[in-house]
């Protein structure tokens, strides 16, 4: 290029045409590129959503090139190939951050594996299954917000893969592919606790579902990755004393993507359990409402 300016010189052109000269081919080239790279686009991306992304990642990419080559244009400094480089370098790092952080993200996810395809996690205020990991993304068949019970709502979640550096990431399947769930209930301090305790511990082993051998194998087998105190897994009943009779805990271990199907089936052993033994009566809070009247 300096070469191209001493020579345009020896012919009477000035140095600031010689710039003038070579912004216009500059600026020209660029549409060029951008003419070509639309082109190209149209026949190898079939969705709209694609090439508008990758127009735009690479028009902003092409935008910057060129801002760069006029800047050390119009300040004599592109015979500094280390420091056009160096700024060069420092510009993408700021123009593409979020991209260079996702594609962060992405190396992450799929080495250190926070979470796989599959997987129930829950990022921020967001909980859904994992359907697709991707460079610059992950998506979430969102669940919960106003569909209670774990269900699905039907809308995709789409997430950056950056959010696994900067939000706390809670994973349902991480450690034994189950997780612990509990339902709770007041009987009458009149009703035989130790005789509904025994009962309720049948229920859960009866019917959850869960073969907690297997839980406890596989626990075994990740105990070298975490510190875990935890080594018995078993279905348990825990109670208490309220003001108003006994609160009894029903804990025990469902699958996450299944755990409003097991608390329904739980449900219906209690409700037919209490319905068959009267002597086990339910407490509840009730409001008395009476009207008085006074004479005058």
């Amino acid at each position: 290029m300096e070469f191209l300016k001493h020579l345009i010189k020896d012919i009477y052109i000035s140095d600031w045409q010689v710039k003038v000269f070579l912004s216009i081919g500059i600026l020209l080239l660029q549409w060029v590129v951008k003419f070509f790279l639309r082109k190209s686009l149209k026949k190898s991306q079939s969705s709209s959503t694609a090439r508008y992304n990758w127009r735009k990642t690479s028009s902003n990419f092409i935008h910057l090139i060129s801002l760069i080559l006029l800047f050390f244009l119009w300040s004599n400094q592109l015979s500094s190939f280390a420091t056009f480089l160096g700024l060069l370098t420092a510009g993408l790092a700021i123009a593409f951050k979020d991209p260079i952080m996702n594609l962060a993200g992405w190396y992450y996810v799929v080495f250190r594996k926070p979470f796989k395809l599959g997987d129930r996690i829950q990022v921020d205020d967001h909980t859904g299954d994992v359907v697709d990991i991707s460079l610059f993304e992950f998506k979430l068949i969102e669940i919960g917000h106003w569909i209670q019970g774990d269900q699905s709502t039907g809308r995709i979640l789409h997430l950056p893969n950056q959010k696994v550096f900067s939000s706390v990431i809670a994973n349902y399947n991480a450690l034994v592919n189950f997780i612990w769930d509990e339902i709770s209930f007041t009987v009458a301090f009149e009703s035989d606790f130790e005789k509904l305790k025994h009962d309720l511990e049948k229920i859960l082993k009866d019917n959850s579902g869960i073969e907690y051998e297997l839980a406890e194998k596989r626990l075994a087998e990740i105990s070298g990755e975490f510190f875990i105190n935890q080594s018995k897994l078993k279905a348990t009943v825990f109670y208490e004393i309220k003001e108003n009779g006994i609160l009894f805990h029903l804990r025990y271990l469902c699958d996450p993507l299944n755990r409003r199907n097991a608390k329904q089936n739980l449900n219906e052993k209690l409700l037919y359990y209490f319905k068959n033994n009267k002597d086990m009566r339910l407490n509840y809070t009730t409001i008395r409402v009476s009207d008085t009247f006074v004479e005058m």
